[in-house]
């Protein structure tokens, strides 16, 4: 099979991406293809916990050319949004081909291979855009392997009713560490809360200007070719009136990270011991590019290094949905950026801007 373009991942940077390519003249089949591994539309929002309502979720942008304009805001975030994106998928006829899980991205003279459950794909360029909902991450610590209770992770979280009664530890300083928090806390006999470093919380709106600051800060790390920081890691925790009042209630009384897991609970270097129940480990997620390691985009720094949103490694390959677009915040931009160069790249090897790029064969 063949497609001038292979969009991997149709969660916000991959639809992005691919309406990108669809205004710029090429059509779906020959002139590109969207993998998706999911069985339906929403990318990762389809996971989302179920108490976890639109009107509280992180700010859900606009796809470019519809709306996002929900009817019933307090409904969950995990089915308006994959009705979002289902209606998008349609509006441009993307015709997503799912459930395709890609296994490994090769490279083979001027083409690429893209080794897939439904076949391999020969392709031109690649817009990769998977995100990083697969690849929780959960840190190793001493003794983890001793505790007689739970460790799940916030890909594990379905409600704070299973969390009644117990002692539970929440790890990790981010919005969604703090959301879980406040839901567990009504609930459980003892909430911890432990974080690396002390939480920073931000008052007053976050408009988009604040936004273009926090995705500059992380493009600075991928341009360098390190890993990648989370967006939101640099741009605070918004101090709602629920986290208000919630610190004001003793809920956010943060604690520095612990030395070690023990059977029973946590403990910290000084001998303190905090009994537990769970531990639930909201420690985020890594980019999930395992697929993109036959090509060896990786430099020694430990990142893929960027130009703009093609890997300096190989510029056939363009990753969104990663670094300083992992987020809404930059997701949009850089979907539509990935298929501005990819066109440019394409009309460059055939000739003249608006012919058609597609070739039989």
């Amino acid at each position: 099979m063949y497609a001038d373009v292979v969009v991997i991942g149709a969660g916000q940077a991959g639809l992005s991406a691919a309406y990108g390519l669809r205004r710029g003249g090429l059509e779906p089949g020959p002139g590109f293809v969207v993998l998706d591994g999911e069985v339906g539309p929403g990318g990762a929002w389809r996971h989302r916990w179920p108490t976890l309502r639109v009107d509280g979720a992180h700010r859900i942008h606009d796809l470019p050319g519809l709306p996002f304009a929900p009817d019933d805001p307090a409904r969950p975030a995990a089915e308006v949004v994959p009705e979002y994106f289902d209606a998008y998928e349609r509006a441009f006829d993307l015709r997503v081909r799912r459930p395709v899980r890609v296994s490994a991205v090769r490279g083979d003279g001027p083409d690429l291979l893209v080794e897939t459950d439904a076949g391999t794909w020969s392709t031109r360029a690649l817009i990769n855009a998977t995100g990083t909902w697969t690849r929780p991450f959960r840190p190793s610590y001493p003794g983890a392997g001793t505790f007689h209770g739970r460790q799940p992770h916030t890909a594990d979280y379905r409600g704070p009713e299973d969390f009644t009664g117990e002692r539970v530890v929440v790890v990790g300083g981010g919005t969604s560490a703090v959301q879980l928090l406040l839901e567990i806390a009504p609930h459980a006999a003892a909430t911890t809360w432990v974080t690396r470093r002390p939480p920073e919380f931000r008052e007053g709106p976050f408009d988009d200007a604040a936004g273009r600051a926090a995705v500059a800060l992380v493009e600075q790390r991928v341009r360098a070719g390190l890993p990648p920081a989370s967006v939101v890691g640099v741009t605070g925790l918004p101090l709602t009136p629920a986290m208000r009042a919630a610190r004001d209630a003793g809920v956010l009384d943060r604690r520095p990270m612990f030395e070690r897991i023990t059977p029973g609970g946590v403990a910290w270097a000084d001998g303190t011991i905090e009994p537990a129940d769970t531990i639930l480990w909201c420690t985020g997620w890594r980019p999930a590019l395992g697929h993109l390691a036959p090509l060896r985009l990786r430099g020694p720094r430990g990142g893929i290094a960027l130009d703009g949103t093609a890997a300096v490694a190989d510029p056939r390959v363009h990753l969104v949905g990663y670094g300083p677009s992992a987020s809404t915040i930059g997701a949009n931009r850089a979907g539509r950026a990935a298929a501005r160069a990819v066109l440019t790249r394409l009309r460059g090897t055939v000739g003249a801007a608006g012919t058609a790029f597609h070739r039989t064969g």
